[in-house]
């Protein structure tokens, strides 16, 4: 994993922590997401026109992907309004590998060595340190985080298993399973009209670009997950992309202004030291 693919998952993180950090940024959660799906979407309509069908027995992974998506996505936007990046990204993020590395030895028969047995004990306990120290994470904003967590696990395993699937067609898979992506804008109508979505497009046109852009950044992130999870083990391609979590804080501080306290970068630090050891 430590190769020329490691490094694309890295990179992926890093563009991963960089759209987190742009939702998050935006006083509207929600509807920053929504032009994030928006622009997520659109691309993968262009995608699907001009690419391949995938296998007929990855479909129902691509539909139980799109639809875990939604859920994610609401999940996240409900973490965010609760807590701060530096607080909300790392429990979210750290779980996920725990709970993927379960998730597809349960399901794809993948086997769980010492040294990945270590990275969870080491991303367990970052996780319980961060939220036992964090003061503005409540329990409610905890159980968020472990909830958008847990959507990560459950949506990771099924796109690894349904990428094999695909005839070799990640990126028609990718494209096909963003479609359902065209679900965010419909919720945000049916809860709020159409009028709070195309006003910023007049008042705010710079915060609706930053959201547009964000979703073309989580779609490459995201994307190049796919592709590696075709040959790559689900738990080890998963912990490395949970380096996020660094990047995600140094992203927090420097740019949003929240503040990191010691405790905090070092509980980051065995939540990220744990990820490698998974993706070893």
């Amino acid at each position: 994993m430590l190769s020329l693919t490691g490094g694309v998952v890295l990179l992926a993180a890093l563009l991963h922590a960089s759209w987190n950090a742009m939702l998050h940024g935006n006083r509207d959660r929600f509807l920053s997401m929504t032009w994030m799906s928006i622009a997520i979407a659109a691309v993968a309509t262009i995608i699907v026109l001009s690419s391949p069908l995938p296998a007929r027995a990855a479909w129902p992974y691509i539909v139980a992907s799109g639809l875990v998506h939604i859920f994610y996505n609401m999940s996240l936007v409900r973490s965010y309004r609760r807590s701060d990046l530096a607080l909300a990204y790392p429990i979210a993020r750290g779980s996920s590998p725990l709970l993927v590395t379960l998730g597809a030895a349960l399901f794809a028969q993948e086997s769980i060595s010492p040294l990945h047995g270590l990275g969870v004990a080491m991303i367990s306990g970052g996780i319980i340190a961060i939220a036992l120290q964090g003061r503005r994470m409540s329990r409610a904003g905890a159980l968020a985080a472990l909830a958008t967590g847990a959507t990560i696990a459950i949506y990771t395993v099924i796109d690894g298993i349904g990428v094999r699937l695909s005839g070799g067609q990640a990126v028609s898979y990718t494209a096909w399973m963003f479609l359902f992506y065209w679900l965010m804008p419909v919720l945000f109508v049916a809860m709020r009209g159409i009028g709070p979505l195309w006003a910023p497009v007049r008042a705010e046109p710079l915060s609706v670009g930053v959201s547009l852009g964000g979703g073309l950044v989580s779609l490459v992130a995201y994307g190049i997950v796919i592709w590696v999870l075709q040959a790559g083990a689900m738990g080890a391609v998963s912990a490395l992309r949970e380096t996020s979590v660094v990047f995600a804080v140094l992203i927090g501080r420097v740019f949003l202004g929240e503040t990191v306290s010691r405790a905090r970068w070092l509980a980051c630090m065995v939540v990220t030291a744990g990820a490698i050891c998974l993706g070893l």
